[in-house]
This record gives structure tokens, sequence and C-alpha cells, in this order.
């Protein structure tokens, strides 16, 4: 199942929900005293096809570890999402997302492999590879600026720390993309992925978040496969541990516990 199958199964269940329910979104209570931590984004973030506690859950853990506090994780991640549909989303101020994000000391944000659903078929058959998604990219760029800005603007206690992940493929890999997509399709969803990423990284500076790079220690593992779940498409237990681990490595030393 694609990540954008996902979330048109997912959107048409909520489309069955009555209008009041979306306006009475349920609370997200953070108990006194916690670190909140709000993640968003799409499958990766929702830990589809895992079965396993996903990288935000993991993340909260650890970092009630290093820094002693209790820590209250809300994984708002919704399988397909794409850039747009987020910030549709955090543009509802009745949304839980947008209830969210009023109150929040991180922000873990996985976002935009979703954005190019459209062209999968041709850039896995290596038919194009950033050229046919340029539009995309643009429109990508656009709507991340968009996010960060209404997440920082949202929170009405602090600026939050945000941090923000590539990816280290926009479709399958491992041994189900060297099965499925012929060499240059392999090649063609890396040099999308790179320049994904690249986007992504520019709307996290421009932003003052914190781009987290996934791309590399995927890609340089020993075999990207031991990381993913038998879909080729998202993390298994271990990429969400590794995943995990690298966001907290990236989280500024000044929250974390010093003595």
């Amino acid at each position: 199942m694609t990540r954008r199958l996902l979330y048109l199964l997912v959107t048409l269940a909520l489309v069955t929900t009555t209008a009041a329910a979306d306006a009475r979104p349920i609370p997200l209570e953070v108990p006194p005293g916690n670190l909140s931590v709000l993640a968003l984004g799409d499958s990766v973030t929702s830990g589809y096809s895992c079965y396993c506690d996903a990288f935000p859950a993991a993340y909260g853990d650890q970092l009630a570890n290093q820094t002693g506090t209790g820590v209250t994780v809300h994984n708002l991640g919704v399988g397909g999402l794409d850039s747009g549909g987020l910030l549709d989303d955090l543009d509802r101020s009745s949304s839980q997302m947008a209830q969210a994000a009023t109150d929040a000391d991180y922000v873990l944000l996985t976002i935009g492999a979703n954005d190019f659903a459209g062209h999968e078929d041709d850039v896995t058959a290596g038919r194009c590879t950033t050229e046919c998604v340029t539009d995309e990219l643009a429109e990508l760029s656009h709507n991340l600026e968009q996010i960060l800005d209404r997440i920082n603007g949202l929170d009405t206690h602090r600026t939050p720390e945000v941090l923000i992940t590539g990816y280290w493929n926009v479709f399958k890999d491992g041994e189900v993309a060297r099965r499925l997509y012929p060499f240059d399709g392999q090649n063609a969803t890396l040099a999308l992925t790179q320049a994904t990423n690249h986007v992504i990284a520019g709307a996290a500076e421009a932003a003052h978040a914190t781009y987290v790079d996934l791309y590399t220690p995927f890609e340089t593992a020993p075999d990207i496969t031991d990381l993913l779940a038998p879909d080729g498409d998202h993390p298994n237990a271990a990429g969400h541990a590794l995943i995990a681990d690298l966001l907290l490595k990236a989280t500024r030393p000044q929250h974390k516990l010093t003595g």
C-alpha cells in the first residue's frame, strides 16, 4: 500500500465523522511539570507497518532519561499525509494538530514524501528524477515555510524546538526496491530523495529549526533492508530506534541533563 493510498483511506474514514466531533477534538493534556513532545507528519511518524513503538515514543523515553523530567508525547502522524494536508490542518484552529501545537516544548516533523506520489511510477521506472517534479519541489518548499511559521506562531507559551527529518527514500528501498525497480529507477528514487532533503534542510535552516539527516545513516547501513518493514517503505523497529537516537543527538544540549 502506497503512502498516498493510505492517506486517502484515512481521509475517507475521517469524512464519516461529524462536524461537531471535529470542532471538539480530544484534549491533549500535559501533566504539570512534564515536557511536551508533539510529533507531526506522515506514516513514518505514525509508525505504520512497524507494529512497534514509533520513533516519537522512543524519543520521549530517551529524552526523559536525559533530562530527568517527565515527558508527554502526542503522536499525531497520519499515514499518507502530504505537506499541503498538514498545512491545512495547522490552519484550522479547531484541529487537534493546531491545538496540540499551542503548548509544545519539542515538535518532531517528518513530511514531504507523499508530495511526489503522483509521479511514483515515472520515477521508480527511471523515466525521470527531479525534472518531472519541479513544481512539487517548489510547492514543498513553500508549504514547509508556512508549516514552520504556523508551528512557531501557534505556540502561545514558548518557541518550541523543532526537529525536522529528511528521508532515506521517498519511495521503497532495500530488497523490495531491488526486486521491483530497475537499476535506473533505484537511482532515480535516491536522486529525488536527495533533492527533497535539500528542500527540507533549507526550510529548516531558514526557520531556525534543526534538520536531522536520515539519508546518510540509513543508506550507509550494511543493508538498509534490516532497517525497513517488509513493505520496503516504512521503518521497522530497528529503523524507528535509529531515528529516535538521531533525533536525541540533534536535540540542543541546553535541554539535556548537565550534571
